[in-house]
């Protein structure tokens, strides 16, 4: 057959869905819309005339985002998920070049070279899940093509440091495009705008499924300078985000407060089950700046099936390279979170008495 041997030597995307009561595998907003926002939403809905095509390139979000940012609405991509927009610039800034990323991250970057037969490098992260700069910087230093950094980083949660993130932007010079992947970025109270305004080979993703509770929704957008923009837009498909997504999306942001409070609310119980678990004896809780948590256990197999056992669904990281013992929990509301400590707890201790 015809099908390309990228296509065919790449495993698939899997996911299984799992029954459980908590669900805290996703890195989701443990709360859906209010009653009254989603009223404010089904009302705007029903405004629209399905029978039209939307906006071309979502120019009604985009001015919507444009006002919120304080972005020229002309360096601004919208796109139906974050994930649409590393394929687009995989194919903008890689194809044919490079696509240089660290692991373990999101892995959907390297999946995305794979498949359409870019160079990719990968690079490990070093002690402390910290960058590594100096390798980096030798690999920017010739070629050209697309670097992809998560900052807040996934699944690790750290906060890169700012100094490493800027010298590896001044090393990329015009070569490289420096893609920061900010879609926890709220969590973490920082953000690398001001230093996108500064460069113009810099792009700041961003998501509405993390901290605007939309993961169903599927909207991502990109910020940038316009000349980027113009050209990551061209290798997207016209008509590509529905007028559906779109009008959800400007009515999330008139309704900002609501998203600030969940904000909060998650970060708040973060840092409480944050300090709950670090006084457990024989597991590593690493600090975080996003909504959920890396925790390196003694059987991360065990604790999962073991917690599956109790309604309680986590996601095992072990597989990824520098994640051995490893498992993920996102934060989930104040009842879940107890929960899962509650849950957690007995399955350690268990273990602990398997050990004596």
């Amino acid at each position: 057959m015809c099908i390309r041997p990228a296509i065919r030597s790449e495993a698939p995307y899997r996911f299984r869905a799992e029954p459980a009561g908590i669900k805290l595998d996703q890195n989701e907003s443990p709360f859906d819309l209010t009653e009254p926002l989603k009223s404010r939403i089904f009302e705007r809905l029903s405004k629209i005339p399905f029978n039209r095509y939307p906006e071309i390139h979502a120019q009604g979000l985009r001015r919507k985002i444009a006002r919120h940012f304080e972005w020229p609405e002309d360096g601004i991509v919208v796109a139906g998920g974050s994930n649409v927009l590393v394929q687009s610039l995989v194919i903008t800034a890689g194809l044919g070049q490079k696509v240089l990323t660290v692991t373990p991250t999101f892995p959907v970057y390297a999946m995305q070279a794979r498949l359409l037969d870019a160079q990719l490098i990968e690079l490990p992260l070093t002690t402390g899940f910290e960058l590594p700069v100096a390798a980096l910087e030798r690999e920017l230093s010739s070629g050209r093509g697309v670097l992809f950094l998560a900052n807040p980083a996934a699944p690790t949660g750290n906060l890169h440091r700012r100094t490493d993130l800027l010298s590896l932007i001044e090393a990329a010079a015009t070569d490289w495009l420096v893609v920061i992947d900010e879609a926890y970025c709220q969590f973490a109270a920082s953000d690398y705008l001001e230093v996108v305004r500064q460069h113009r080979h810099v792009v700041s993703l961003r998501t509405f499924s993390k901290a605007f509770g939309l993961g169903g929704v599927r909207l991502g957008f990109a910020l940038t300078t316009p000349d980027v923009a113009e050209n990551v837009q061209k290798v997207m498909m016209p008509f590509a985000v529905s007028s559906l997504q779109q009008a959800v999306g400007e009515v999330m942001l008139d309704e900002i407060e609501a998203v600030t409070e969940v904000v909060e609310q998650i970060s708040s119980e973060r840092a409480r089950l944050w300090k709950a678990l670090s006084r457990l004896e024989n597991i590593t809780v690493f600090p975080s700046e996003t909504n959920f948590l890396l925790i390196k256990v003694p059987d991360p197999a065990r604790v999962h099936r073991e917690l599956l056992d109790r309604g309680v669904l986590i996601r095992r990281q072990d597989h990824l390279p520098g994640l051995q013992g490893c498992v993920r929990v996102t934060i989930g509301s104040i009842e879940e979170n107890a929960l899962f400590l509650s849950a957690f707890q007995e399955v350690v201790m268990k273990q602990d008495r398997y050990d004596e």
